[in-house]
């Protein structure tokens, strides 16, 4: 698994996740029966690792998608040998 993010993108998605995941945790404490902030948790624990791993799985997917529509517009331009 290559880093596919920067060390400053890295710092901002902890810095975010963090206080993302402890105002949903303080709102959890009040209000246990909202499965919402259960969700957002996870979200936000979710970018939490990923700045931790410096891999961000839809960055990676994006660059494979544009690596293949590429690929593809080299394989379809013709040349024409006349």
């Amino acid at each position: 698994m290559k880093p596919n993010i920067g060390i400053v993108n890295a710092l901002v998605r902890i810095t975010f996740g963090v206080a993302i995941l402890s105002w949903t945790t303080a709102k959890m404490v009040k209000q246990p029966w909202r499965d919402s902030y259960l969700c957002i948790a996870m979200l936000a624990a979710m970018k939490i690792a990923e700045g931790v791993t410096r891999f961000c799985p839809l960055t990676a997917l994006l660059e494979k998608y544009q690596e293949q529509t590429a690929e593809k517009e080299v394989e379809t331009t013709v040349i024409n040998p006349t």
